[in-house]
């Protein structure tokens, strides 16, 4: 069996992509206050075929489903239908409990979702992370450094000489040994996120915050593919670009991984 970081470094390969699709669908989004629980289905749709031959991989953000109730959870399985075999999909979930709880959690995002990786919370420890990278095939992405505006408040601060977030590397370094760990750090943090492939050297990154949050992309691709795979996510950018057609989602992609595609040749 193939570990994750393995499935993804492929992926990534034979896509020439480092492009992470953000799968935050909203009416909000879309400029349609009054759009129907079906606009919004078809709207994601329409993103993942606009999409699905130039994306490494995939985020659909489960809050964004929720919203919608049973239905909303419904809705998540036929995304990660359509999505299919080829790009890796990324439970963005956020999950970070202990014990019994993690090992159900764990359950639910790759027994019955079927992703290939979460992201985790790592506020309560270690023992939190655990369950997610049990099984070599699937992966977990852990918080480190991430890419909202308050995250310095707690992240960056000192622990045992280190910030936070370089202590949670390093644990996570250490917790490598299925090859199936990976952080978040965010483009909004370029500092934080150089320090990080320094003490992670091998890890794969999950790097937020490029587009609308104002994260570089260069920096992001030439520094988080510098000693190990990452991949970049984008989500209104794409999802929401120009006039929300087809064609306009489809460029903005097309766009997004030329560029990537630039920095990594230079």
């Amino acid at each position: 069996m193939k570990s994750f970081t393995s499935r993804l470094k492929e992926r990534i390969e034979s896509s020439q992509s480092w492009l992470c699709v953000g799968l935050d669908i909203t009416p909000e989004g879309m400029g349609q206050k009054d759009a129907s629980f079906g606009d919004v289905k078809q709207h994601a749709k329409m993103v993942i075929d606009a999409t699905k031959d130039l994306a490494a991989a995939y985020k659909p953000n489960l809050a964004f489903f929720e919203r919608w109730g049973i239905a909303g959870f419904e809705w998540l399985i036929e995304v990660i239908e359509q999505i299919g075999e080829g790009p890796v999909i990324i439970g963005d979930a956020k999950r970070g409990d202990i014990g019994n709880t993690a090992k159900q959690y764990a359950k639910s995002m790759f027994d019955y979702f079927h992703f290939d990786a979460v992201t985790v919370n790592p506020y309560m420890g270690v023992d939190s992370i655990a369950p997610f990278i049990e099984r070599a095939q699937y992966g977990a992405f852990v918080l480190a450094r991430t890419s909202n505006k308050s995250a310095a408040n707690y992240q960056n601060h000192e622990k045992l000489g280190n910030p936070v977030y370089i202590s949670v590397a390093k644990d996570c370094q250490g917790l490598n040994s299925n090859d199936n760990v990976g952080l978040v750090i965010g483009a909004t943090a370029p500092e934080e996120l150089k320090k990080i492939r320094k003490v992670a050297p091998d890890l794969p990154l999950l790097i937020p915050g490029v587009g609308t949050q104002g994260g570089d992309l260069e920096t992001s691709i030439k520094i988080g593919n510098y000693s190990g795979p990452a991949i970049i996510n984008v989500s209104r950018g794409i999802s929401f670009a120009g006039d929300h057609s087809p064609d306009a989602i489809r460029k903005a992609a097309e766009d997004y991984v030329s560029e990537m595609r630039e920095f990594m040749n230079e």
